[in-house]
C-alpha cells in the first residue's frame, strides 16, 4: 500500500534534483560568463593602454569576428587604429559605428579626430556639427579649435582654445598648440607667452620649450629664456635661436648660437656643426 506513495515521493525527489541541478549548471555558466566579461574588459583597457598598438588592432579585429553587434569592440578597434598610426582605416570603423545607432557623442568626437589626422578637415568639421552643444569635453573643444585654425577663423579657434584648456587637468599640449596656432598668425609676443605658460603646467614639454625660443627668436630676442631644461636639450634650443637669428638676417648673432650649441651639447651635434659648416661657407662666398 505504502510502495505507490513511495514511488510518487521518489519521483518527486529525483525531478526536484534534476531541476537543481539545471539550475545550478545555468547559474555556474552565467558566473563564468560574467567572469569572461570581466577578463575580457581587464585585457581591452591593457590592449588600449600598454598594449602593442598592432598586436591590439589584432585582438580586436579577431573578437569583433566573433562578437559583431558589441559597439565597446568596435570602438577598441577603432582606437588601436588610431594608436597604429592608421587614421583613415580608424576613420572607417569609427564611421560605421556612429551610423549603426549604437554610436555616442563621444564616438563622434572620435571619427572627427581620425579624421583630422588623415587630412579630411571637411567632413571632420561636419560631423563635429552633428554634436550637441552639450557634450562639452576637452577633446571635443580642442578638434573644434584645430578646425577653426585651419579655416584661419582666429578669434573662434581662441574661444576653442581657451574652453579646451579649461576642461582639462593637463592643458599643457593644448596650450603648446593655441601657442603655436598665435605663432603662425605672426603673433608672436602672444605665442611666447602662451609657450611659457604651457611649460608651467609642464617643464618637461620640449615642444614648448622650442616653440618658445622660436618666438623670442622671431622678436630677436636672442638671449635663452630660464626655464628648466638638460644640458643637451639646451643645446637643441641655442641651434633652433641660432637658426632663427640667421633667418631674420642676424648672422652674426646666428653664428655665435651655433657655435654655443655645438660646445654645449655633451656628444657631437652633427646637425648644429654642418649647419654652422653652411653658414661658414656662404659668408665666405
Amino acid at each position: 500500500m505504502r510502495h505507490p506513495v513511495f514511488a510518487a515521493l521518489c519521483l518527486t525527489g529525483t525531478a526536484l534534483l534534476s531541476a537543481c541541478g539545471r539550475d545550478t549548471d545555468a547559474e555556474v555558466e552565467k558566473v563564468i560568463k560574467d567572469v569572461n566579461v570581466i577578463d575580457e574588459s581587464n585585457l581591452s583597457d591593457i590592449m588600449l593602454t600598454v598594449g602593442d598598438p598592432n598586436e591590439a588592432v589584432t585582438y580586436f579585429a579577431n573578437t569583433l569576428k566573433q562578437n559583431p553587434d558589441r559597439p565597446d569592440l568596435r570602438r577598441g578597434l577603432a582606437k588601436s587604429l588610431v594608436r597604429a598610426n592608421r587614421p583613415q582605416d580608424a576613420a572607417e570603423v569609427w564611421g560605421a559605428l556612429v551610423n549603426s545607432g549604437q554610436g555616442t557623442n563621444e564616438d563622434r568626437v572620435g571619427f572627427a579626430d581620425a579624421l583630422i589626422r588623415s587630412n579630411n578637415w571637411a567632413q571632420a568639421e561636419a560631423e563635429l556639427n552633428k554634436i550637441p552643444p552639450t557634450h562639452e569635453t576637452y577633446e571635443r573643444y580642442r578638434l573644434e579649435a584645430m578646425v577653426a585654425d585651419s579655416r584661419k577663423n582666429w578669434k573662434k579657434a581662441d574661444s576653442f582654445y581657451e574652453i579646451a584648456a579649461g576642461l582639462t587637468t593637463k592643458p599643457a599640449n593644448v596650450i603648446n598648440n593655441w601657442g603655436y596656432s598665435k605663432l603662425t598668425r605672426g603673433e608672436y609676443a602672444g605665442a611666447e607667452k602662451l609657450f611659457t605658460e604651457a611649460l608651467s603646467y609642464d617643464s618637461t614639454l620640449f615642444t614648448a620649450k622650442n616653440n618658445l625660443v622660436l618666438a623670442r627668436g622671431a622678436q630677436r630676442k636672442y638671449d635663452m629664456p630660464v626655464i628648466p631644461m638638460t644640458q643637451t636639450e639646451r643645446a637643441e634650443l641655442l641651434y633652433t635661436l641660432g637658426l632663427a637669428a640667421v633667418k631674420q638676417g642676424d648672422v652674426n648673432v646666428g653664428r655665435g648660437l651655433l657655435e654655443q650649441a655645438v660646445e654645449t651639447h655633451p656628444q657631437y651635434f652633427e646637425a648644429a656643426a654642418r649647419s654652422l659648416e653652411a653658414l661658414e661657407g656662404r659668408v665666405k662666398n
